[in-house]
C-alpha cells in the first residue's frame, strides 16, 4: 500500500479485497483509505486468492489492471508514470521484468537473471509455451480484455489468463526496468508440484499435447542448462 501511495502518477484507482481478516488488516486499510482518495476497499470471505482477484476485477473501472499480492511493491514512485507514457491506443498490455525480495525488502536480482524467465521483446502469446515469461505482478493488461481468473485452473490461473489475453491483444510494450518488487516464495513455489501438474494441464489446452510435451523436454534441458550457468550463484 505504501508503493502505491508514493506513485506520482495521478490517474490511479486502488482497490483493496481482504479476505475477512481477524488480524490488523482492516485498521491498516482503513489508515490508508483516509489519505488515497482513490482507494476502495471491500472484506469479506472469498474461495481463496483467485476468487478474490475476480472481486477487483470486478469493481475495476479504470483502462489498465495490475494486481499486486500482499508482499508485492511497484518497484519505484514513477513506475506507473513511466509505464503511463508507453501507451498508445494500440497498446492492449504493459509488461516487464520483476526484482526478486526477501522478507527484509532485500533485493536478491532480477527475475530474468536468477530464474530461466527470461524477457521476450516483443511478447506473444506463444511464448508461454515455454512457462511463465512475465511474473503476474508486472504484467497490465487493458481492463477490457480481461476475462475472470478460471478458478479450475488452480494455482496457476494467472498462467492460464496472461494467454487468454495476450491471443486477443494488439500491442504489447515493454518498460526496460523493473515494475515491481516480488516476495520470494509465493503460492506456486511452496505447492511446486501442484503447480507444475496444473501448468501442463493449461498448456495442453492451448498448445495441444504434442507441442506441450515437446515444450517440457526444452523446460528441463532449460532448467540443467540454467543450473550451470549460475553454478555457485543464486538462482531462483
Amino acid at each position: 500500500m505504501e508503493s502505491v501511495l508514493r506513485q506520482t502518477y495521478p490517474h490511479l484507482e486502488y482497490i483493496v479485497v481482504d479476505g475477512a481478516s481477524k488480524d490488523q488488516s482492516l485498521a491498516i486499510i482503513e489508515e490508508y483509505a483516509a489519505k488515497m482518495p482513490g482507494l476502495r476497499w471491500i472484506s469479506e470471505p472469498d474461495k481463496g486468492l483467485y476468487d478474490a482477484m475476480n472481486k477487483g476485477l470486478a469493481l475495476a473501472t479504470g483502462d489498465f489492471v495490475q494486481f499486486l499480492n500482499a508482499g508485492d511493491w511497484l518497484h519505484s514512485a514513477d513506475t506507473l508514470k513511466k509505464l503511463a507514457t508507453l501507451c498508445t491506443s494500440q497498446t492492449d498490455v504493459l509488461y516487464g521484468d520483476t526484482m526478486l525480495v526477501d522478507d527484509s525488502r532485500k533485493a536478491h536480482g532480477l527475475m530474468s537473471e536468477l530464474s530461466t524467465r527470461t524477457l521476450p521483446d516483443p511478447l506473444h502469446w506463444r511464448d508461454y509455451l515455454a512457462g511463465m515469461r512475465v511474473v503476474h505482478q508486472s504484467f497490465i493488461p487493458r481492463r477490457t480484455l480481461s476475462p475472470a481468473y478460471r478458478l479450475e485452473a488452480g494455482l496457476c490461473a494467472d498462467f492460464d489468463w496472461c494467454i487468454e489475453i495476450l491471443k486477443k491483444s494488439r500491442e504489447n510494450r515493454c518498460l526496460d526496468e523493473p515494475i515491481t518488487d516480488y516476495l520470494m516464495g509465493g503460492l506456486s513455489k511452496k505447492r511446486h508440484r501442484q503447480s507444475l501438474n496444473e501448468r501442463f494441464a493449461i498448456m495442453q489446452r492451448h498448445f495441444g499435447l504434442p507441442l506441450t510435451l515437446l515444450a517440457h523436454v526444452w523446460i528441463v534441458l532449460r532448467a540443467g542448462i540454467h543450473r550451470l550457468k549460475r553454478w555457485g550463484e543464486e538462482r531462483y
